[in-house]
């Protein structure tokens, strides 16, 4: 106990503040983003993930629009020349405006890359096929909000 009491108080000595807390940047983020509109099932995964980490709009301020790109690569192939392992490559290129001004606030495009194997039955590859998919866009809606936060100090003043 008292070396996390320690810490929270070195923390609070050097200008520590949380990124949600009251006087934290990021703070305007939780609730007040709308995420576009998913097409695909991927971009389903993405928005449901966004919004698990910023909260359902309920006052949106600002507007998240993005952009999924993914491909898949073959990894190993066996010896009867077919292929058991794919690398899933993604990435997100997206855009923060603020409703009202309709002013660029913040935008990007983040990168990740997930696998899986495709041995086994069809429907284990399948399976495995959109779990890969999934992981990547929740991969992906992480480093996402990880940057808004980031990047918050800049374009989030009172």
């Amino acid at each position: 106990m008292g070396l996390a009491l320690g810490a929270g108080l070195m923390l609070g000595a050097c200008g520590f503040t949380p990124a949600y807390g009251p006087d934290g940047a990021a703070r305007d983020l939780l609730g007040r983003v709308e995420v576009d509109p998913p097409g695909s099932r991927e971009e389903f995964d993405l928005v449901a993930r966004l919004e698990e980490r910023l909260g359902r709009p309920q006052a949106a301020q600002y507007r998240l629009s993005f952009r999924v790109e993914i491909a898949e690569e073959g990894q190993a192939i066996s010896q009867t020349n077919e292929t058991n392992r794919y690398q899933v490559i993604g990435a997100v290129s997206y855009t923060l405006r603020d409703r009202e001004t309709g002013r660029d606030l913040s935008s990007g495009r983040v990168r990740g890359f997930t696998a899986y194997s495709a041995t086994g039955t069809a429907v284990a590859s399948v399976a495995s096929r959109r779990d890969a998919r999934a992981r990547l866009m929740r991969l992906l809606a992480d480093r996402i909000v990880t940057r808004l936060i980031a990047t918050a100090p800049e374009w989030n003043r009172p």
